[in-house]
């Protein structure tokens, strides 16, 4: 998935954030299958579960039955159609989740090659924060950063001072 592109910035922050929030002591459970994020949170301490592969946007036993205090999804909410419904069914009361910024620059991802690879929103801040609302959460706290690429243009010095990711510590309401 990440031959010779390891997102050492994102995950760098993504970890520190979820530090920040997050005691080693409370289970996990990570939406998305298994990935290099979530071998990492198990190699800092973490007890994590993953998902399975299946499609969050209509099938959400896997979320509906567990049993951990935590939800975490990283990059997960915008290749859904619909991420306001696995958000209402979670039941854990904490959530830690990122997603790429829509860039005004840019389009919209979408593999050529891998048809579970693409993103179906590209995300604003507000957008984001307002989705979560809605189903339920409020958030804490948050964070944003760059993805500097090492290439020479116009597109790769904007992605050096505009932000790419963002990262949202929420708690669901009346918790």
């Amino acid at each position: 998935m990440y031959e010779n592109n390891f997102p050492n910035k994102r995950f760098k922050h993504t970890s520190a954030f979820l530090q920040k929030h997050i005691t080693t002591d409370k289970p996990i459970l990570d939406l998305g299958v298994e990935n290099p994020f979530s071998k990492l949170m198990k190699d800092q301490g973490y007890s994590v579960e993953n998902t399975h592969g299946e499609d969050l946007d209509l099938e959400f036993a896997s979320v509906r039955n567990s049993t951990a205090d935590v939800i975490t999804a990283f990059e997960i909410f915008e290749h859904l159609v619909a991420p306001f419904n696995v958000l209402r069914e979670i039941k854990a009361t904490k959530l830690v989740a990122s997603v790429p910024l829509r860039l005004w620059f840019s389009n919209a991802y979408k593999s050529k090659t891998d048809s579970w690879d693409r993103h179906y929103h590209e995300f604003e801040d507000w957008q984001f924060d307002w989705l979560l609302e809605k189903s339920g959460w409020e958030v804490k706290d948050r964070s944003k950063w760059t993805n500097p690429v090492k290439k020479l243009g116009i597109r790769p010095l904007l992605r050096s001072i505009t932000p790419r990711y963002y990262i949202v510590y929420a708690e669901r309401k009346n918790s």
